[in-house]
């Protein structure tokens, strides 16, 4: 399909009609309906929609919100197309939405040629497929990428954004991006609408953080326990993958402050000194280790402020990016704060919500709109969507994680864990167990 440009970035169409003949489904734009592609119900071959012919009369015709990706099975192709959307705010000023259902397009009539053995693992694979469907917490947009941060954003060079979204995006981040090489193969990408595990939020102002597993060699066995046992894979590259790891952090980021939240004693104890033995050999990284459940537990959220005093001086010469009224570039973040615990959810959450609001307060400082002893805690609406904001966002990532909301949630919203807060933590651990041990095998394998 053809490029549209708009203002000269690059905008996929918003709207498409799905088409549905006997031997075929046809997508072309709502705006352009001469634009678009058909893909064959027997084999999944693509073709343009100018070099085809299809029947006057397709059995049924609807309304979908972009294409997703292809994935080829043993039967034949299926396509993922999102089926419908809700706009959830803006980014630059451009519409961001939030992918509510999407369905597989299945090619696959040459089924009926399976072996009994084939049919049983295509039944399996469709099983995946099926869950892939029903995949939490992906947001897009047709008018920019939005898997960059701002500060990388605004140093790309002229003419990047009037490239395609699928070109602009960070492969990092692009949830659908091995599944889009088929379209981009038949150059029909340009119809695709990329999806992004999250999102980051900026209005002038970006102060990033990132979140990731510890970089060792470690695993753990699923076997009905509570908590599974940590082991730690003992092996002569683990060296090179830690020095590898957070050279490339370097590389995007500037200097790495790695804030390592695990417990001190226990299975996690191991892994926290086999952490701590791998970074004494970095001395280019400093490395913090806050056991958070002995200096924040019984609802201590207040002894996070021991880990702050110890990072405050480098979180300080960090930074952020600040751009001016007329778009001019006068501060930069020069370095990145990674934080982990066990499964980077909880924990971390707490956490980063909490250096988040330390570098809300700054900026809001330095662009004058608090004073110097005023915080953002002061105003109470506009602090409970700061809080709201962090509490959606850990419970996003941990429902794709974990298939639950995060736990200590109440840490983040009140900075004291409550009553009701301690009822609904047990009931997702109890979730937690369940799907970890029992239906985890087959998400992964999504």
């Amino acid at each position: 399909m053809e490029i549209r440009s708009v203002s000269n970035h690059f905008k996929l169409w918003s709207e498409l009609e799905l088409h549905e003949f006997q031997d075929r489904f046809l997508i072309r734009s709502i705006q352009s309906p001469d634009q678009g592609f058909s893909i064959d119900r027997s084999d999944g071959i693509i073709e343009e929609l100018s070099g085809i012919t299809c029947p006057c009369n397709p059995y049924k015709i609807s309304t979908i919100y972009g294409v997703a990706g292809t994935v080829r099975l043993l039967a034949g192709t299926h396509v993922l197309v999102i089926t419908s959307r809700k706009e959830v705010g803006t980014y630059l000023g451009f519409p961001v939405f939030r992918v509510m259902s999407m369905k597989f397009l299945s090619c696959n009539k040459a089924a009926r040629f399976l072996t009994n053995q084939e049919k049983r693992d295509e039944a399996y694979f469709m099983n995946l497929l099926k869950i892939v469907e029903s995949t939490p917490g992906l947001y897009y947009s047709y008018e920019t990428d939005i898997t960059l941060n701002l500060q990388r954003r605004f140093k790309l060079a002229e003419g990047w954004m009037s490239k395609p979204m699928w070109k602009q995006g960070d492969p990092r981040f692009v949830w659908n991006r091995n599944i889009l090489e088929e379209l981009i193969e038949n150059k029909m990408a340009d119809a695709v609408s990329n999806c992004f595990e999250e999102i980051r939020y900026s209005s002038g102002t970006d102060g990033s953080f990132i979140r990731g597993s510890i970089p060792l060699l470690w695993e753990q066995i699923v076997d009905l326990s509570y908590k599974p046992r940590l082991n730690i894979i003992h092996h002569e590259q683990t060296p090179k993958v830690v020095e590898r790891h957070f050279h490339d952090l370097f590389q995007r980021y500037g200097e790495t402050v790695a804030v390592d939240l695990t417990d001190k004693h226990g299975d996690e104890g191991m892994l926290n000194m086999a952490y701590a033995a791998e970074m004494q050999k970095l001395p280019n990284v400093r490395y913090v280790s806050f056991d958070f459940h002995q200096c924040c537990g019984n609802s201590n959220f207040d002894g996070i402020q021991l880990l702050y005093n110890q990072i405050s001086e480098d979180f300080e010469k960090q930074g952020y990016f600040l751009l001016d009224a007329e778009g001019q570039i006068i501060a930069e973040q020069k370095g990145i704060i990674r934080s982990n615990c066990i499964d980077c959810l909880d924990r971390t959450n707490v956490t980063q919500s909490y250096l988040a609001r330390k570098s809300l307060n700054s900026q809001l400082q330095r662009v004058g709109a608090l004073s110097s002893d005023e915080c953002i805690s002061n105003f109470g609406e506009d602090f409970e969507i700061f809080k709201t904001l962090w509490v959606e966002q850990g419970d996003e990532i941990s429902v794709e994680y974990a298939g639950t909301h995060a736990l200590k949630r109440d840490l983040v919203r009140y900075g004291k864990q409550t009553v009701t807060g301690l009822i609904q933590d047990g009931m997702s651990a109890i979730s937690r167990y369940y799907l970890n041990n029992f239906l985890d095998g087959d998400r992964q394998a999504s």
